[in-house]
């Protein structure tokens, strides 16, 4: 069985990643335009390289790619190789959510808001995923506010004042 990655990098021309592609993978990369299905090595990935507007505008779409290989370290090594940032779908359903590798290898979760158009989806909006963020549809509740002497500085102002005192 092979597998289907979509990945998006914060810029770069096709030219600069088919070559990192490839050394990211450890396979040769075919660009789609010039993949010929008769003569294509079994090896071999088939990947397509197109800018769509929006942030995180270079997409790379791999085609046929073996399941013993594994995407993580693949994106990783990308954004490595390229010192560019780059995303990928989280296992969520969260269409927003994505996951941010840096070229340092840090991955962490990241939102956007997607927009379906005629030239694919669009991402804006890049925020880092907070887990104090409600849920879409919920409404935060502010804390309540605290009356004199509650709080740290109000606690330890009560605390000097009676520490002199003994009942």
């Amino acid at each position: 069985m092979t597998e289907l990655w979509n990945w998006r990098i914060d810029g770069g021309e096709p030219v600069e990643v088919y070559p990192a592609l490839a050394e990211a993978l450890g396979r040769v990369v075919m660009p789609m335009a010039v993949a010929d299905p008769v003569r294509l090595p079994a090896y071999a990935v088939v990947c397509d390289v197109w800018e769509a507007p929006g942030l995180y505008g270079t997409v790379v779409d791999c085609y046929g790619v073996p399941e013993s290989l594994s995407e993580l370290p693949a994106i990783a090594a990308l954004a490595r190789l390229l010192g560019r940032n780059c995303l990928m779908r989280d296992d969520t359903l969260d269409a927003g959510r994505h996951l941010l590798v840096a070229p340092d290898g840090t991955i962490r979760p990241v939102h956007f808001d997607v927009a379906d158009t005629d030239d694919g989806e669009v991402l804006s909006h890049h925020r880092l995923h907070c887990r104090r963020r409600p849920l879409p549809g919920l409404v935060a509740v502010p804390p309540l506010p605290l009356g004199p002497g509650h709080g740290r500085t109000g606690a330890r102002r009560r605390l000097s004042a009676d520490a002199g005192r003994h009942p």
